[in-house]
């Protein structure tokens, strides 16, 4: 479709839209001078109120802010929830408290609750008649734990998988921190910042959180139930919004920092906050600006990562540290002699080594030179403006820059051979005439190189975003909200001490005789050095020169650049006719349209594009995509207050979609609240969602990266039943595994990259629940809610693991085309995980979600939250039509995510006067190991499974004035991550990545002004 057809289209669409609007401003003139009335009225008493200060940052707003909210935030789906809410609501769960000293604040009237806009409607409504499941965190939620970041808060939520980016991953994590809902993929989360769109980091295809300082944050609403027929593609699991804090006259400085009990793992934390009002109220100007710190925790300081375990074979002594060493290790091409190991005891000068048959002693501990953790930097700033010229139009304007940085380190490069799309050498070959080789015949070697010292990688992040627009009244209740988002993330990747494969063959006179055969013949021939400014001859199997080191090292570098642009317009009226009935309700309309388009372009430096080098490879990914929608939203309220019917109300939501690269789709949602009494609320929801490809599924380059997986001529005697037809699978290409020695150290070398043909995934989702807020126990509420969603026509990778097994196995031998010919040592080359449209998912669960505050006496107050998950499926499918696997109660061991079947989240608050003291807990289930196709057991394996673990946490604050002041304790009894064969870290840094800190003890202060 051509652009001038597509807007002729939608200029018809939303002329049709707006006919609700000009009818109601007919039918409504009559009361325009009683509206005007009123509107002056509240505005009086606005100016008058809003010269008064509040104490706290998160919780000032003037009121004229209040004024506005109430006119303008269903226009824009972004209003704070206010902080003086009590936690009585039917859909909210861990709503924070807060209470003048030593008193309960009156609970709003169960018969009148508040009105406001909630994520997951663009309307504002009862929170107790919602049918939405929404979770709202505030800022208290937060500042009183230890997380630096959101995204290390969020890990405590049981609703947030595993299958995110954490912090701490620190080989490919790309130093971001991206979050997971429902262990459906971080791909699959919309993130909104105020209710709109942002960019996403350019090297990772999701929102960093790092990028948004918790300082600023005023609260996080978290809809569990899908979202795209209302926000467009990507919120299929849910739709994580964070509000800010706008529109300030007041000001804060807060500074934190804190230390693990091991004397590392440092972390601080500095922000400012000051707001401006002018011209009598009618604009404000806030600005904030923050530096945050942590420091990298190494890996050889904690005992149980120390020394990574590689084998977990039963009844056998487990296997700790690489094969691939840095005295190297000798294998011959045409007569076995067997694994050797240079005793470097030669030189450059012609004298040979000697060499010792390779033993258990001489494998290498990588955990020594690994850091455990990322090292960090964080800066943001940013400024929040607007003018209100009058009630029709409001300007405002927020720019959002963070600057990160993120250092990490790993263990010397290991090298055996040449890497995709490389035709160099697949071994590294030492030829027979090589005046250092005194085998008789060409040699293999594999080497840790060391000498070039630990690979160090860094990334330099810029994010910034600009969101600017106009809104206010139309007329007759009509509010609209017209804005562009405009944002962008620079990443510069740079790895250091990384080798120069076809440096390092010139050094040892290696030459090539067909160059585009990487299973060539070769010769010695000195000349290929000689004739190269720089290099120098090398004995390779002694420490090499600091000549030739010079020459073989090299530095990697990508540059990479992602940008969103997002025009929004959104109208509402949540009024727009009553129902002409007794106990009718007052029906509200929001519609809208939207035009989005994102653009993405990496430069790999030109080794890494060639894959000459010792690390991963990467092509040039480039392309773009862009999308015109029409949405529209209808809150139905068929009775209230009438027999049996305290509420009964019907909430449909739809939204057409046309992108220029798929065409056009529709997507729905349907929701009912029913309360037969003002003590219990029924809910449920039903609706579609829909994901496109992304601009990283598309049009990103090929690139090689290295994906947790053994390989099974490694591993034959955990296939049990099936351990004959992988023997004879190894035999039949030429490897014996009862010899075979794995040089990839848990890894697996796999081609990655964009998918032009892969096509929209596409799902359904459903929840129904109970919220119970009993009159007769004030200050309690209950929630229950069964969840469950179906995706089909998945964009996903078949893992590492899973293929290797079926191909091997037999299961499934049509497998086998995605595995390239091994090296001519019998290692695995590569395996090809371009990203499908695979079969599809199927979870569901049930969320148990309990508040409750009573006064224990005058000065002193008990609140109680708890939210708890458990998970009932979780089924993938690999192909369409195949057998589904329910992975519930189970772990990717190999450095994936896992799917517990209970996590828990318990605080309690107990206040008195100005102190307050809050105990924390998490709990999170076991599970037993799987790699995706078979689970391990006790016959299989040496340990099989992860037991449930219980962590504490406590805080203690104290408020003095303008003051107030915190010291905590994270992981109070320190409890050791539980042991996990991942081959890196001894651990699962995906589900228990918090406890790598150890016990943890913090303080900050923080001053209002």
């Amino acid at each position: 479709m051509t652009d001038r057809r597509f807007g002729k289209r939608l200029l018809l669409s939303f002329s049709v839209l707006s006919v609700p609007v000009l009818i109601q401003s007919v039918v409504l003139t009559q009361e325009a001078g009683a509206q005007t009335v009123a509107d002056t009225t509240g505005r009086t008493a606005v100016k008058t109120a809003s010269k008064a200060k509040a104490r706290s940052v998160a919780t000032t707003r003037s009121a004229t802010t209040a004024q506005k909210t109430a006119q303008n935030s269903a226009a824009t789906g972004a209003t704070a929830v206010p902080a003086t809410t009590v936690p009585a609501t039917a859909r909210v769960s861990n709503a924070a408290t807060v209470r003048s000293a030593g008193r309960v604040a009156a609970a709003p009237r169960q018969d009148s609750p508040e009105n406001i806009v909630v994520t997951g409607s663009f309307l504002r409504s009862n929170r107790l008649t919602s049918p939405n499941p929404v979770q709202i965190i505030t800022a208290k939620d937060i500042q009183k734990t230890s997380a630096q970041n959101l995204g290390d808060y969020l890990a405590r939520i049981p609703s947030i998988g595993s299958s995110g980016t954490p912090n701490s991953q620190t080989n490919g994590g790309g130093g971001v921190s991206c979050t997971d809902l429902r262990n459906m993929g971080q791909e699959r989360v919309l993130i909104l910042i105020d209710g709109k769109r942002t960019a996403v980091n350019a090297g990772t295809d999701c929102v960093d959180l790092n990028t948004i300082p918790v300082q600023q944050i005023d609260s996080v609403e978290i809809l569990k139930d899908g979202g795209s027929e209302l926000y467009g593609a990507d919120a299929v699991s849910g739709v994580i919004n964070v509000k800010l804090k706008h529109n300030i006259n007041t000001g804060n400085i807060f500074i934190k920092g804190g230390i693990s009990e091991y004397g590392d793992g440092e972390q601080g934390l500095i922000s400012g906050m000051k707001g401006f009002n002018f011209d009598h109220d009618k604009g404000n100007v806030t600005v904030f600006g923050s530096y945050n710190t942590q420091s990298g925790i190494r890996q050889k300081n904690r005992a149980w990562a120390a020394n990574p375990q590689l084998t977990n074979d039963p009844g056998v002594t487990p296997t700790y540290g690489s094969s691939v060493i840095p005295a190297g290790t000798i294998t011959g091409t045409t007569t076995d002699i067997g694994a050797l190991v240079s005793n470097q005891d030669g030189g450059q000068n012609g004298i040979g080594n000697s060499f010792h048959e390779k033993t258990s002693a001489d494998r290498y501990n990588y955990g020594k030179d690994t850091m455990l953790t990322n090292t960090l930097q964080m800066a943001n700033l940013s400024g929040d403006a607007h003018y209100d010229i009058n009630k029709h139009f409001t300007l405002y304007s927020t720019i959002r820059y963070s600057h990160n940085t993120t250092q990490t380190q790993l263990a010397g490069a290991p090298v055996s051979g040449s890497i995709p799309p490389s035709t160099l050498l697949s071994s590294w070959i030492i030829p027979e005439g090589n005046p250092y080789n005194p085998f008789g015949q060409d040699v293999n070697l594999s080497r840790r190189m060391t000498e070039f010292g630990p690979r160090r990688e860094s990334f330099a992040t810029d994010t910034w975003t600009t969101v600017s627009g106009v809104k206010g009244e139309i007329t007759h209740g009509w509010m609209y909200d017209a804005s562009m988002t405009y944002g962008e993330s620079r990443v510069k990747d740079q790895m250091e001490n990384l080798g120069n494969y076809a440096h390092m063959l010139q050094e040892s006179g290696t030459r090539q005789l067909d160059p585009s055969d990487p299973d060539s013949a070769v010769v010695y021939d000195p000349t290929v050095c000689t004739s190269q400014p720089g290099c120098v001859l090398q004995n390779p199997f002694s420490p090499m020169s600091a000549q030739a080191r010079k020459y073989g090292m090299y530095t990697s570098y990508t540059n990479s650049q992602y940008m969103l642009r997002d025009f929004n317009l959104r109208i509402n009226n949540d009024k727009v006719v009553k129902l002409p009935y007794e106990g009718g309700g007052d029906v509200g309309i929001a519609l809208g349209m939207e035009h989005r388009s994102e653009q993405l372009n990496s430069v790999p430096d030109a080794i890494t594009a060639s894959g000459q080098g010792t690390g991963n490879s990467a092509s040039y990914s480039g392309g773009g995509f862009n999308a015109n929608e029409v949405y529209m939203e209808g809150n139905i309220p068929l009775l209230h207050n009438a027999f049996l019917a305290k509420d009964l109300l019907i909430n449909g939501q739809g939204r057409w979609s046309d992108y220029n690269t798929f065409g056009s789709t529709q997507n729905w949602k349907v929701g009912i609240t029913w309360a037969p009494t003002r003590d219990v609320h029924f809910h449920a929801t039903l609706g579609t969602s829909y994901r496109q490809p992304s601009v990283y599924d598309l049009y990103s380059g090929a690139n090689l990266g290295y994906y947790s997986a053994v390989d099974p001529c490694a591993q034959v005697s955990t296939y049990g039943a099936s351990a004959g037809a992988v023997t004879a699978r190894c035999m039949g290409q030429g490897v014996n595994p009862a010899t075979f020695v794995d040089q990839n150290v848990g890894q697996i070398p796999g081609m990655n990259g964009g998918n032009a043909k892969l096509r929209p995934e596409t799902g359904k989702t459903y929840t129904i629940g109970a919220t119970v807020t009993p009159r007769w126990i004030p200050g309690l509420t209950a929630s229950v809610d069964f969840w469950h969603y179906y995706l089909k026509n998945q964009i996903q990778s078949i893992g590492a693991q899973y293929l290797l097994n079926q191909c091997y196995t037999g299961a499934d031998t049509s497998y086998c085309s995605f595995i390239n010919p091994r090296s001519s040592s019998g290692q695995l080359t590569s395996v090809d995980l371009v990203p499908q449209n695979i079969g599809g998912m199927k979870t569901s669960g049930l969320d148990f979600d309990l508040n409750y505050s009573i006064a224990v006496s005058p000065n002193d107050i008990l609140s109680l939250q708890n939210n708890f998950q458990q998970l009932i499926s979780y089924l993938q499918q690999y192909t369409a039509g195949g057998q589904w696997y329910n992975y519930a109660g189970q772990m990717f061991y190999q450095g994936g995510s896992a799917q517990p079947r209970v996590r828990d989240y318990a605080t309690a608050t107990w206040r008195h006067g100005n102190f307050r003291l809050t105990y924390m807990m998490q709990y999170i289930g076991g599970t037993t190991w799987t790699d995706g196709s078979q689970i391990l057991t006790r016959q299989t394996a040496g340990q099989w499974k992860t037991p449930g673990i219980f962590t504490h946490d406590v805080t203690l604050e104290y408020r003095l004035h303008q003051w107030d002041f915190q010291v905590g304790v994270n992981n109070l009894l320190d409890k050791k991550p539980p042991f996990v064969l991942d081959s890196a870290s001894n651990t699962n840094i995906y589900q228990y990545g918090g406890l790598e800190m150890g016990r943890y003890a913090w303080a900050s202060i923080g001053l209002d002004f």
